[in-house]
Formats: structure tokens, sequence, C-alpha cells
């Protein structure tokens, strides 16, 4: 009985043992089970990325030399066009407007009758003057034969010398009056024609702003009392207008001193849909002062425009060729990267890692884009392949820079 009750009385005590042990032991457990299963999720990716990134081969990139020209030295600039005469059409006689003589916007040759206001009260005014001359004219006649009568009378004692001057002042003043009246007769005829409107240049119209029927007012002084009937601007030759730099002027100034400064007055065109300079111009005037504003100057060309094709209002790009020559590098555009105000060049370097260099460029020539420093003859500039950013390394493979035949657009 004794050894019954302290035997479990020892049992108890090694279950609450069992019991009190229990929870680190499950820690431990769970610890280790979540290493095992991080082990066996993590492993296998961290040796494939590992594995991958041993296995994976530098980028390729197709290199070549940059090519060298010397090439003569050009200023570029955005210009407008201006018409060579505009005249806005306005009336210098009131009336009806009866007649227009042309559609809007067609291109009209000079003289051409465009507008006709009614006559009608200008030649009534007209006769009125011819009639006037005609009587003053009658007037002056019998004037005439009345200082003769006077002076025949003088000769024979039968008339006074006071009658012979009262009929020469008569006389002169009928001769006054004659003019005066030949002086109206011209007032009229001039407001006549001025009923009629030509055009006064070949150019082309604008849209009429006043329509049959309307009246219109005018007078000779022109002015805002005036009615604008249309404009009309002339279109061949055109004016092409741009603004050259202190230093851009400067330097042109210098070669059409130089003995070759023929090429300097001609100037290229192309414009805003064209990929050519196919267009050229005279270079016809130079402002006298500098605009202290913008440091520019403002400059005109004379562009022949026998196709109609340039408008007024439109722009185009004036290229001005110089004889002075320049040693230049030439690269593919797409080998010029932008890095906010600067210009880079990739290039692979001995070690076959990629490096940037910051270059000055130029306009495109010959299809590919002007580099005046920054490379040398032995650089390897990045022309395509595999993008890659500057710092890696890489694979280079020899490619050429082809240039076009045709000089380019800039």
């Amino acid at each position: 009985m004794e050894n019954t009750i302290t035997e479990t009385t020892t049992g108890s005590a090694n279950a609450q043992s069992s019991l009190h042990h229990s929870p680190r032991l499950y820690v431990g457990v769970a610890t280790l089970l979540v290493l095992v299963l991080a082990a066996a999720i993590v492993g296998p990716k961290l040796f494939h990325e590992s594995a991958v990134s041993a296995a994976a081969p530098a980028p390729t990139v197709i290199v070549s030399e940059p090519l060298q020209r010397e090439l003569n030295g050009r200023l570029q600039f955005l210009g407008q066009f201006s018409p060579v005469e505009q005249v806005e059409l306005r009336a210098q006689v009131g009336g009806i407007l009866t007649y227009i003589g042309f559609k809007d916007g067609a291109v009209v040759p000079k003289g051409t009758l465009l507008f006709v206001i009614d006559p009608t009260p200008y030649q009534i005014k007209l006769d009125e003057s011819t009639a006037q001359v005609e009587k003053a004219r009658a007037r002056l006649e019998l004037s005439a034969t009345e200082l003769a009568r006077a002076q025949t009378l003088q000769k024979t004692d039968a008339g006074t010398v006071e009658n012979v001057d009262q009929k020469a002042a008569e006389q002169r003043s009928a001769q006054a009056a004659l003019e005066e009246s030949e002086a109206l007769v011209r007032d009229a005829k001039f407001d006549l024609d001025r009923t009629r409107v030509y055009a006064p240049f070949s150019g082309r119209m604008g849209t009429h702003l006043v329509s049959i029927g309307n009246l219109v007012s005018g007078n000779r002084g022109g002015g805002s009392s005036t009615t604008l009937l249309a404009t009309v601007v002339s279109v061949d030759p055109i004016y092409l207008n741009f603004d050259m730099s202190e230093g851009d002027y400067l330097n042109f100034q210098r070669e059409r001193a130089s003995q070759r400064s023929a090429l300097a007055n001609r100037v290229d065109i192309s414009l805003s849909d064209e990929s050519q300079f196919k267009r050229q111009g005279t270079l016809n005037f130079l402002d006298n002062t500098l605009d202290r504003s913008s440091g520019t100057i403002h400059a005109r060309a004379t562009v022949p425009n026998s196709d109609l094709l340039l408008a007024p209002g439109s722009f185009g790009r004036v290229r001005v060729n110089l004889q002075s020559s320049n040693q230049v590098f030439l690269v593919p555009d797409a080998a010029v990267r932008a890095d906010q105000t600067d210009r880079m060049v990739l290039v692979v370097g001995p070690d076959g890692v990629a490096k940037e260099k910051k270059v000055q460029t130029g306009g495109l020539r010959f299809g590919l884009r002007v580099v005046y420093s920054g490379l040398t003859s032995s650089d390897r500039v990045v022309i395509g392949g595999t993008p890659v950013a500057p710092g890696a390394k890489v694979s280079s493979q020899g490619g050429t820079i082809a240039a076009s035949a045709d000089e380019g657009s800039n």
C-alpha cells in the first residue's frame, strides 16, 4: 500500500516536470521548422540568381572612331517671310459699292479692276464743271473782242483810256474764270477716276471686306474715316527677315570684308517641311544698329517666289555659308545624348568600360552630327548595340560611320 502511494507520487512529479519544460520545446521546434522552410524556399532562388549572374555575358555595343572632315563654316537663323509691298485698299470717294472684280485670295495682275463705286454723282459733277469751262471760254472770247473794239475806238479818239483799261481787266477776269473752271473739271475727273479701284501691283488679294450694295465712305486724305475695302500683298519676290546675334554679325561682317565676300551675300533657305536648303536668296539689308535689349541686329534677304509657295507670315530657316573652314568630327546623331544643357557622347575605353565625354556639337552635315570639341580621333564612340549606362563593362564590336552624299539640312 505504501509502495503504491509512493510510485503514484513519483509519477505525478515526473508529469509535472514534463509539463513545465514543454513550451521551450515547442519554441525550439517551431524555430527549426521556420529555418528549414526558409532554406528550402530562398536557398534555390539565391543559388539560381547567383548562377545567372555569374553566367550573364557583358552587353555588346558597336563602336567606331569618329569621322574627320574639314567643313566650311555656316551661320543658321530662323526667319519669317514678309511681302515686299503691302497695300490697304481704301475708298477715296464715298458711294454705293457696285462691283467686285476678284475672288478672295486670288493672284491678280497689276492694273486689274478690283472695285467700282457708283460713279453717277461724280459724272454729274464732271459734266457741270465741263459746262462751266465752256461758259468761261465764251466769256473770255467776248472780253477779248470788247477789248479790241475799245482799243480801236481809243485810236480814233472815239473811246477813252479808262474804257480800254476796264475791258482789259474784264479779259483777265474771264481768263482766270476759265482756268478756275478747268481746275474744277480736273477735280471732278479725279473723283470720278477714284470710283474705280485698280490693283497697284501684281499680288495676292485678301478677302473683300465690303459687299456689293454697301455704302462706303472715303476722302482723299485717307485715315480711319475711310472704308477699308481689301488688302493686297506682292508675292514675287518676297522678303525673309531674320535676326543675327552680335557674334554671328561680327563673323559675317569679317567674311563680307574679305576678298571672298561674294558667297556671304547669298543665303540658302529651307521651309519648315523641307529637309534640304533648295532655295536661294540674296541678302539685301542689314540694320544700322543692334537692338540693345536682345543683342541682335535685323537682316533681310530677297527670295524669288515664282511658284508662289512662300506666303507672308510663314517661317523658314536661313543658312549663310562662309568660306572659313574648321576641322571637325562627325558622329551619328543618335550617339549624342542630352544631359540637361550639355551634350554627351558614350565612348569605350581600353579597359572595356563605357564612359561619357562632354562635347560641343553643331548642326547636321552629311546626315551626321558635327562635333567641334570633346572627342579625339582615337576615341571609340558607341554607335549601336545594347543600350548601356556609363560605367558598365561592355563587349565592343567594330562598326562603321557612313556619311551620306548630301550635306543635309543643317
